[in-house]
């Protein structure tokens, strides 16, 4: 007989984590090959381009040094934009962008690193790939990655453009390091957002309340102080990128807060994922009653059940934010002698009917405008429930898909007006604290947020529309939006043409409160929004699912 030797045990191989990154690197950039150009583009040339508009209104270096020093004397113009630390072109251009560019830059990215992450689990396609030799850090890698690469264009963009526009070099780069630095630092934090919670839409709305946070904390720290010294202000991503100073003795140290708080965030974002298995989260949903209740027996039910976390989330934020700016509202009206350009800064933005009512207009039509991004999002929640076949069971019962999409944009829509009544109640009451007045001033600005819906709804309607027979095409929601929230902020501050300025729904609606309101904007643009939203329906009703 012969004699058969066992085989000696096979030696362990250490897993290759990383195996397959760059193929789901080019896979991510293949994907994002829109939606990144886009973002940066905008962003990059808005923030080049923005000198030229300075240099035309502000076009003598006594009328820059008159802006700089009454908005240093401000504290809530200084909550808004931050301190001015020169009173050269460049030095305006870093003051409007290291904050408002900041929070622009840090949406790009964790839109990037959720998309590729936790929603490609989500959605199951990551389980396939991860079928193939793939390792167990590669997707997260690959998303950090493509973040990294859209920052690292921007901050060259910004740089570069600026540079040519006869900027100083030093200047140029350090304001597009800082915009790319919060990129890269939230990139981080989303990854980290991605390991802890079970959905894409959860993961956005945790990194997004803390980039609302951070940007909150810079303005209350830049509120107290003048020169962006506050704790406050240092304990913020957003205020490092002003603290970082492009044009004004540029603090390149400020430089290694980013680098260590992203490699501390990314650390934490590869041992979690080393920890959980693919589909699971360390925030994972609780267990439900073993009897669904009557209101999950439709779909209204249902649509509140996925998305009352984000509403209530929103509501919460509104409340904080109203709070805050409400109680820095009576100093927009001590200002520091009589500066008329600082007068006409505030009047082109929120109105002529005085300072403190315009500051209040400005407030209102602000969150006005973020409202439509909770909006947009609850539009697109039909996209997501499309993608992740969760909507096929719900249809192949007697739901109709009018009745299906209805419900979830009766939230978008309700939830506007939910969203916008508590910044407005909060803005209210505090202002009207701070004057002796609660009473008096809580109806008026109460009315000036709600005045904001028609204008949020009609983008809203948008957004139906492009789902509704352009739904691949959904992603640009974000860019309409972005749009809108970019002609709002920059436009009245650097006097963009009429017809720039009308493209938003918002420039037709009334500075209130103090200014004279028509109903007309309060007419069209519901019935604007309607049109929008039938024509979306119809396109949701013929087209087929997923």
């Amino acid at each position: 007989m012969t004699a058969v030797t066992a085989a000696p045990p096979a030696r362990a191989v250490r897993p290759r984590h990383l195996a397959g990154t760059g193929t789901l690197l080019r896979l991510a950039l293949r994907r994002d090959r829109m939606m990144i150009p886009a973002w940066v583009l905008a962003l990059g040339l808005s923030v080049s381009g923005m000198g030229a508009s300075f240099e035309a209104v502000y076009d003598t270096a006594a009328q820059r040094a008159g802006l700089a020093a009454s908005m240093n004397h401000n504290g809530s113009m200084r909550a808004l934009y931050g301190p001015v630390f020169s009173d050269s072109v460049g030095g305006l251009v870093a003051w409007r962008m290291a904050g408002f560019g900041a929070v622009l830059a840090a949406v790009m990215s964790l839109l990037i690193v959720v998309r590729h992450t936790r929603e490609e689990e989500e959605t199951g396609r990551q389980e396939l790939l991860s079928a193939a030799v793939v390792g167990r850090r590669a997707p997260l890698t690959a998303a950090l990655l493509t973040a990294l690469l859209a920052n690292a264009l921007l901050a060259a963009l910004i740089a570069g453009g600026s540079a040519l526009s006869g900027r100083p070099a030093a200047g140029s780069l350090a304001l597009g390091l800082a915009l790319g630095g919060t990129g890269t630092l939230f990139a981080a934090l989303a990854a980290v957002a991605a390991q802890l919670t079970e959905s894409a839409r959860l993961a956005k709305g945790l990194t997004g309340a803390v980039l609302g946070l951070a940007f909150a904390v810079r303005a209350a720290g830049d509120a107290a102080t003048d020169g962006a010294g506050s704790p406050l202000t240092w304990a913020s991503p957003v205020g490092w990128s002003e603290n970082l100073r492009p044009y004004a003795g540029e603090r390149w140290w400020v430089l290694l807060l980013f680098l260590a708080a992203t490699a501390l965030a990314a650390l934490a974002a590869y041992a979690l994922t080393a920890r959980r298995d693919l589909g699971m989260s360390f925030l994972p949903a609780r267990p439900g009653p073993a009897v669904a209740p009557r209101s999950l027996s439709g779909p209204l039910g249902l649509a509140w059940r996925l998305q009352r976390t984000t509403l209530l989330g929103w509501t919460a934020g509104f409340l904080g934010v109203g709070a805050l700016f409400g109680g820095i509202a009576k100093g927009a009206a001590d200002l520091v002698g009589d500066n008329q350009q600082t007068r006409e800064i505030v009047e082109r933005m929120g109105g002529q009917q005085g300072l403190a009512e315009a500051f209040l207009a400005t407030m209102t039509g602000l969150l006005g405008m973020v409202a439509a991004l909770y909006a947009a999002g609850a539009v697109l929640r039909l996209r997501g429930e499309e993608t992740g076949e969760r909507a096929e069971p719900v249809l192949a019962g007697a739901v109709s898909r009018l009745r299906w999409a209805g419900s979830h944009l009766a939230l978008a829509y309700g939830g506007t007006v939910v969203i916008l009544a508590s910044g407005g109640l909060a803005l209210g009451l505090t202002y009207g604290l701070s004057v002796d007045d609660p009473g008096g001033q809580l109806g008026p600005v109460l009315t000036a947020a709600l005045s904001q819906v028609p204008a949020v709804w009609t983008l809203t309607g948008l957004a139906v529309l492009v789902y509704g027979l352009f739904p691949k095409a959904t992603p640009a929601v974000w860019a309409l939006v972005g749009g809108c929230l970019a002609l709002g902020w920059l436009g009245p501050s650097l006097k963009f043409p009429a017809w720039a300025m009308n493209l938003s729904p918002y420039s037709h609606l009334p500075k209130l409160p103090g200014a004279d309101a028509t109903a007309a904007p309060f007419l069209w643009l519901p019935a604007l929004a309607v049109l929008f939203a039938a024509v979306g329906l119809v396109g949701v009703r013929r087209r087929d699912v997923g």
